[in-house]
C-alpha cells in the first residue's frame, strides 16, 4: 500500500510546467548516420539500427547516459564504481564498445572504462546504437557495437538561452545551461553542466578473503560523493553557401570524494580521486555539386586522472624508483595530488561521400591516431605510445523494383596500419530486402578488429579490495578480431513497429583478466606485494556470444506502448594454468535475459497545457562472474510525468517529476562482492526546464499540439 500512495502523491502534487513537447520536428521521419555513414531514413538503413528518440528522452527524463540506456533499451547492462560504468552491451564489456558524440570518438577512460558523465543528457538530441562489429568505418574497440551520442545544435537565427535544474534524492543535482547565438554567416554554441550527488551505502557489511568474519562496520559507499562539471563551446563560420569551418574545446573537472573509515584490510583512505579532461577541435566541411560532400577533422584530447590527498600520506613514488629493486616511499601533504594517469590523443581525418552513376553512393575517407599515455603508477616504462593510420571504402547500391519492393546492398572495407601490430583489413557486408511496404528483413556480416591498449599491454597496479589484489599488463599479447552475423526482420504498419534480430559474434583472440598464479608473477612483485590475487590480461583462445533481440512498439492515439527483450549466451575457452588444461567459462557480467517496457500517456488539456504520464520497467537475470560471487536478478518500476505549458512570449517551459525503483528494491550484497544493481532504492526527482529563442520559435506548443498524437508512428518510420 505505502507504494501506491507514493504514486498518488507524486500525480496529485506535482505542478504544472515545461516547454512545448512534440515541436514540428516530431512529425519529420527519422533519420540515421550510424550505420553507414551516411544518412539513410530509419526504415531504409541497410543496418539495424535502434534509435532513442529526442521525444523518448523528454519523456523518461534521464538523470545519466547510463540512466537512459538501461531504462530504454534492453540490450544495455551498467554496475557503475569509481572506475567507471561498467558498461556491456551483447556480452563484451566498454573496451569493445565505441563511443561517438557526433560521430566522433570519446576520450578517457581509467582501467579501460569510459567516464560516462562526459555526456550531458540534457545537451543529446537523439542516440543511435547499431549492434556487432563496425570496424569497417569506425576501426578498432568496435567490436560490440557503436553508440552515437547526437547533439542538440543551434540553427536558428538570434539568442537561444536554455536553463535545465534537476534535484533528486541523496543531492542529486543536475545543471545545465546553453547560451546559442547565430548572426550572419557567424553561429555560437556554450554549454555548462554541473553534476552532483552525494551517494548512497547500500550496506555497511564487508566481504573479507580470510578466515575471519566479514567487517559489519565498514564506512565504504555503494556509489562514493561525486561532483563534476564541464563547459563546451563550438564556434562555426559559413564561408560561403557551401563551405563551412569550425572550432571547438571543452574543459570537464570531475571529484569523487572517498570516505575514511574502518574497512576489511585497510583502515582509512586518505585521498579522492580527481579528474581533468580538456579538448580542441578544429575542421570543416565542403558540399560538391549539391550532393557530395567532404569533410575534414583535426581533435586533440587529454584526460588526466589523479590521487587528490586529504592527509598526510606516505606513497610509493615510482618516479623516484630509479632503477631501484624497491620503491622509496614519498610524503604527500593534503591538497596535494598524485598522477595516475594521463592520456592524450591526437586525431586527423579526412572523408568523402560521392553520388555514382547506376545509383551508387560511396562513402570513403583516411585517418591518422596518436595515443601517448604517461603513468608512472600504473605502466611500467611510466610513458607509452601507439599510432593507427587508416584509409577505408563503402560502397552503396540500391535498385527499387517498384514502389514498396527494393534492395539495397552496402559494401566496405578498411585497411589498418598500426605501428605495433602491422596491417589489418576489415571488410563488412549488409543486405536490406524491402518485401512490401510492412515487411523488410536485414543480413549483415562484419569483420571487428581491436588491437590492444596500452594499459592492456603494459599495466602494473596494486589495488586494495578485500585484500591485495596485483594487476598486471602483457606483452605479448595479440590483436582481437571477430566476426559477427546477423539476420533481422521488421513489421511496420497500422501502429505496430516490431523488429527480431538473431546475431552471432565469434570473438578470436579476445582479451580479458584472468587469474594466474602467484608463482608466475614477478617475483619482485610478489616480494613487495604479498597479494592475495594476480590478474594478468590474457588472449583467451576464442569466444562466441549469441542472442536474440525484440523490439515492439505500439502506438493508438495519445497511448504508446513498448517492449524491448534480449536473450544473451556466452562462453569463452580459457587456459587454466592451475590445472593445465582449457576450461569453457560464461563471459564475465553475462545475463541471459533483460527486457525493458514502458506505456505513456499524453494529453492537451487546452491550447497551453499538456500532461504526458509513463510507466517504465526494467529487469535483468542473474549477472555471472568468474570471482566475487555472481550479480542478483532485479526488476525496478518508474514513474515519470511531465508537464508542458505555454504561457510566456517566445519562452518554452516544462516541469518533470516523478519516482523510481517505486518498489523499493535494493541489492544488500557486501561490499568486494558483485552487485546486479546499484541503485539506492526509492528515490524522487523533479526538473524546470525554460527555453527563451529571440528567432523564430519552431517548437510553439499551440502550433503542434495535433502533431503530437502522430509523433511516434512518424518515430518508428
Amino acid at each position: 500500500m505505502r507504494h501506491f500512495l507514493l504514486l498518488g502523491y507524486v500525480l496529485l502534487l506535482t505542478p504544472v510546467g515545461v516547454s512545448a513537447q512534440g515541436s514540428i520536428q516530431d512529425t519529420i521521419p527519422e533519420t540515421v548516420v550510424t550505420a553507414t555513414g551516411t544518412e539513410h531514413l530509419l526504415k531504409d538503413a541497410p543496418v539495424q539500427t535502434e534509435v532513442v528518440t529526442r521525444r523518448m528522452l523528454d519523456n523518461y527524463g534521464g538523470r545519466s547516459l547510463e540512466d537512459i540506456l538501461s531504462g530504454l533499451t534492453a540490450s544495455f547492462a551498467f554496475n557503475e564504481d569509481d572506475m567507471g560504468s561498467q558498461m556491456q552491451l551483447g556480452g563484451l564489456s566498454n573496451s569493445y564498445i565505441l563511443i561517438l558524440i557526433d560521430g566522433k570518438r570519446i576520450h578517457g577512460d581509467v582501467g579501460g572504462e569510459n567516464d560516462l558523465a562526459l555526456i550531458d543528457p540534457q545537451n543529446i538530441e537523439k542516440i543511435e546504437i547499431v549492434k556487432g562489429a563496425s570496424s569497417a568505418l569506425y576501426g578498432s574497440d568496435a567490436i560490440a557495437g557503436v553508440v552515437n551520442i547526437i547533439t542538440k545544435k543551434h540553427r536558428e537565427d538570434g539568442l537561444l538561452l536554455e536553463n535545465t535544474t534537476r534535484y533528486g534524492s541523496y543531492n542529486d543535482i543536475r545543471q545545465h545551461n546553453s547560451i546559442g547565438f547565430k548572426s550572419g554567416r557567424w553561429t555560437s554554441l556554450t554549454n555548462f553542466n554541473f553534476q552532483h550527488s552525494d551517494g548512497w551505502q547500500n550496506t555497511s557489511v564487508e566481504n573479507t578473503t580470510s578466515t575471519e568474519p566479514p567487517v559489519t562496520d565498514s564506512r565504504n559507499m555503494t556509489v562514493n560523493r561525486h561532483t563534476n562539471a564541464q563547459i563546451a563551446e563550438q564556434l562555426t563560420f559559413a564561408a560561403t553557401p557551401n563551405l563551412e569551418f569550425y572550432l571547438g574545446g571543452t574543459y570537464y573537472g570531475k571529484r569523487i570524494y572517498r570516505p575514511c573509515g574502518k574497512y576489511a584490510h585497510y583502515d582509512v583512505h586518505t585521498y579522492d580521486l580527481q579528474y581533468r579532461n580538456a579538448s580542441a577541435s578544429a575542421g570543416g566541411r565542403l558540399k560538391l555539386n549539391g550532393n557530395d560532400l567532404i569533410t575534414f577533422d583535426l581533435d586533440w584530447n587529454r584526460h588526466a586522472y589523479m590521487y587528490y590527498f586529504t592527509a598526510t600520506t606516505l606513497v610509493e613514488d615510482y618516479e623516484l624508483s630509479a632503477g631501484t629493486p624497491y620503491y622509496p616511499y614519498y610524503p604527500y601533504l593534503p591538497d596535494q595530488t598524485q598522477m595516475q594517469s594521463d592520456q592524450r590523443r591526437t586525431m586527423a581525418s579526412v572523408k568523402g561521400i560521392f553520388h555514382l552513376p547506376a545509383n551508387n553512393l560511396l562513402n570513403a575517407g583516411a585517418e591518422y591516431r596518436h595515443d601517448w599515455l604517461y603513468s608512472p603508477t600504473r605502466v611500467e616504462g611510466n610513458t607509452v605510445s601507439d599510432w593507427t593510420a587508416a584509409v577505408y571504402a563503402q560502397d552503396e547500391f540500391q535498385y527499387d523494383f517498384d514502389a514498396s519492393h527494393s534492395f539495397h546492398l552496402a559494401t566496405g572495407a578498411r585497411l589498418t596500419w598500426n605501428g605495433a601490430f602491422g596491417v589489418n583489413v576489415s571488410p563488412k557486408a549488409s543486405a536490406m530486402f524491402a518485401l512490401g511496404l510492412p515487411w523488410r528483413i536485414r543480413l549483415n556480416w562484419s569483420r571487428g578488429f581491436k588491437t590492444p591498449t596500452p594499459k592492456e599491454l603494459h599495466y602494473r597496479y596494486v589495488r586494495q579490495m578485500s585484500g591485495t589484489y596485483l594487476y598486471l599488463g602483457n606483452q605479448n599479447l595479440r590483436p582481437q578480431t571477430s566476426d559477427y552475423f546477423s539476420v533481422g526482420g521488421e513489421y511496420n504498419a497500422a501502429g505496430f513497429n516490431i523488429t527480431l534480430t538473431g546475431y552471432y559474434n565469434m570473438v578470436k583472440d579476445m582479451i580479458a583478466l584472468v587469474t594466474i598464479p602467484n608463482y608466475e608473477a614477478p617475483a619482485e612483485y610478489i616480494i613487495q606485494y604479498d597479494p592475495y590475487r594476480v590478474r594478468q590480461y590474457a588472449n583467451i583462445d576464442d569466444a562466441r556470444t549469441m542472442g536474440i533481440d525484440l523490439n515492439a512498439r505500439y502506438t493508438r492515439g495519445e497511448w504508446a506502448f513498448g517492449l524491448g527483450y534480449s536473450y544473451l549466451d556466452t562462453d569463452a575457452n580459457q587456459y587454466d594454468s592451475t590445472h593445465d588444461r582449457m576450461k569453457q567459462v560464461i563471459i564475465d557480467g553475462t545475463a541471459h535475459h533483460r527486457s525493458n517496457c514502458f506505456a505513456t500517456w499524453s494529453h492537451p488539456f487546452s491550447p497551453r497545457y499538456r500532461l504526458g504520464i509513463g510507466l517504465y520497467g526494467r529487469m535483468s537475470s542473474t549477472r555471472y562472474y568468474q570471482i566475487d560471487g555472481n550479480g542478483k536478478g532485479y526488476h525496478i518500476w518508474r514513474l515519470a510525468t511531465n508537464h508542458d505549458v505555454d504561457f510566456i512570449p517566445r519562452t518554452d517551459c516544462r516541469l518533470e517529476a516523478g519516482i523510481d525503483n517505486i518498489f523499493n528494491y535494493v541489492d544488500r550484497t557486501p561490499h568486494g562482492l558483485h552487485l546486479g544493481t546499484t541503485t539506492p532504492g526509492t528515490t524522487f526527482y523533479v526538473a524546470l526546464t525554460l527555453r527563451f529563442r529571440s528567432g523564430k520559435r519552431i517548437g510553439k506548443f499551440n502550433n503542434t499540439i495535433n502533431n503530437n498524437i502522430n509523433s511516434n508512428q512518424n518515430e518508428q518510420n
